[in-house]
């Protein structure tokens, strides 16, 4: 599908700023082209807001916030099941617009919606539960605690999965009796201008916003001093200025950042189901634009051959680069022409430092994907952990492979990167499973199982990973502070 042959009806019909209940143009009068990265060519332009855009959205959303707050709890849930129920009704619509947008296949984009929807009613469902506690001091003094929502939540989002990171980090600042900014990633706006369209009037004006924009509108967003909070998805640079701009008001920040996961593969795993779950933990789907991919691969050395060779026939046949609109497709394209470039990157620093080139490595060479940010998928065997792909985020659908044989050392590889997002283990003996659970360095651990999430387990990482939890009660909890209320009796 090229932008010319759009079905009807998938654009938004704005090109504008949300907030305060109003579309407004950007004041500098700024828009720029966004494209469709399975063509490199336009769709059509989004706005691009500055700092006096910032500006406006905050105070609208700071203006909202008392009568927000003093909402009771079970009636902002019930904004936030109807604006679930918009979000199913136009699933496959969504799908498709992040899809020519991103570059995503619409196939495993139409979960994307629901996954919103499920977590706009999870924390529906959470919203009488932001609850204090009373604690004794004896005769002549009743001491208790409230959860106060903390103002204005600045919110921004990546392009991997625009419409469900945007409509999904809503709900927990919502229920929680907050207001919100949200910034779409400038690669792929389309889809939460879009969300503007369908769920921005459920709210009363001023509760929920939405920008687009550049380094400009984030750092303005991180800058304001009524942004009560500010977080991120992105990468680590990224969430590193976010963060020391918000020092600079003491401003708390949440942050899911990159990961340079790990898969830990012993010797008595299914091999059958390893080689299924190396693909599946790669997130191949969307070109291993994920921060969750577990893009290490730490084989056992008397399982090593066999189980690459096992990757080495699946992968082409699971997953080849296709139009991402194409219900068909099990993997699409790079989000931009800078992305694509970094991987080709990586494969030539793979190659010259020594690492072997099992599968891909280049770009396909079907002409019909000739125009755009189509890969390979690839992966590159004797890895070793000096090596900049053992060591940096590609965010791209490379998979590095290494052998172990002492769990000393494979422990000391794992954990010897700056991230630790997630992790994966194989094995069919429970104690091991335990035991390495214990000792791999990440803040979500499957074992015999990757990349699923599940609304009330908490995910985040930890060291260059990230701060803070999200997809559960913690997340709720995240966007309140705590009151104490001391009451002198008699």
């Amino acid at each position: 599908m090229r932008a010319h042959e759009i079905p009807e009806g998938i654009l938004p019909a704005q090109r504008s700023l949300y907030y305060g209940g109003a579309w407004h143009a950007p004041r500098s009068g700024e828009y720029a082209d966004t494209i469709n990265p399975a063509y490199d060519e336009p769709i059509t332009q989004a706005p691009v807001a500055g700092a006096a855009d910032v500006d406006a959205a905050v105070r609208a959303a700071h203006a909202a916030f008392p009568a927000w707050a003093s909402t009771p709890p079970a009636r902002r849930a019930d904004y936030l099941r109807r604006a679930a129920a918009v979000l199913r009704e136009h699933a496959l619509p969504l799908a498709q617009l992040d899809s020519l947008n991103n570059g995503n296949p619409v196939s495993i984009l139409l979960h994307d919606a629901g996954f919103a929807a499920d977590g706009l009613e999870y924390f529906a469902g959470l919203a009488t539960e932001v609850k204090g506690e009373t604690i004794p001091m004896g005769d002549g003094n009743l001491n208790y605690t409230v959860q106060e929502p903390m103002g204005v939540i600045a919110r921004i989002v990546a392009y991997n999965h625009p419409l469900m990171f945007a409509a999904l980090r809503i709900a927990a600042p919502l229920a929680a009796g907050n207001t919100v900014v949200v910034k779409a990633p400038d690669q792929a706006p389309l889809s939460i201008i879009r969300l503007a369209e369908l769920i921005g009037d459920i709210f009363p004006p001023g509760v929920v916003n939405f920008l687009c924009g550049g380094r400009e509108c984030g750092d303005a967003m991180s800058r304001h001093p009524l942004v009560r909070k500010i977080t991120l998805i992105g990468g680590v640079p990224t969430g590193k200025a976010v963060m020391e701009t918000a020092a600079k008001d003491l401003k708390p920040v949440l942050l899911e950042l990159g990961g340079k996961n790990a898969l830990i593969a012993y010797p008595d795993a299914d091999l059958d189901k390893l080689a299924q779950g190396i693909i599946g933990g790669m997130n191949f789907t969307w070109s291993g634009q994920s921060c969750g991919s577990t893009s290490r691969v730490f084989l056992h050395e008397s399982i090593h051959d066999q189980v690459l060779d096992a990757v080495a026939t699946l992968l082409p046949q699971r997953h080849k680069p296709g139009i991402p609109t194409d219900p068909a497709t099990t993997m699409g394209s790079l989000v931009s022409r800078a992305q694509l470039q970094k991987v080709e990157g990586f494969v030539a620093s793979a190659l010259e430092e020594g690492a072997r080139l099992v599968c891909g490595g280049k770009r396909p060479a079907d002409p019909a994907l000739a125009r755009g940010f189509f890969f390979e998928p690839t992966v590159f065997a004797d890895v070793q952990p000096h090596m900049r792909l053992a060591r940096e985020e590609v965010f791209g659908p490379i998979l590095s492979v290494f052998k172990w044989r002492d769990e000393d050392t494979l422990f000391e590889q794992v954990n010897g990167v700056e991230f630790g997002l997630t992790g994966s283990i194989w094995t069919r003996d429970l104690n091991t499973a335990h035991r390495a659970a214990r000792r791999i360095a990440t803040g979500y651990v499957w074992i015999n199982n990757t990349s699923q999430h599940f609304l009330g387990a908490p995910f985040g990482g930890v060291k260059q990973s990230g701060i803070g939890r999200e997809e559960c009660f913690a997340e709720l909890l995240e966007f309140t502070y705590t009151k104490n209320v001391n009451v002198k009796l008699g």
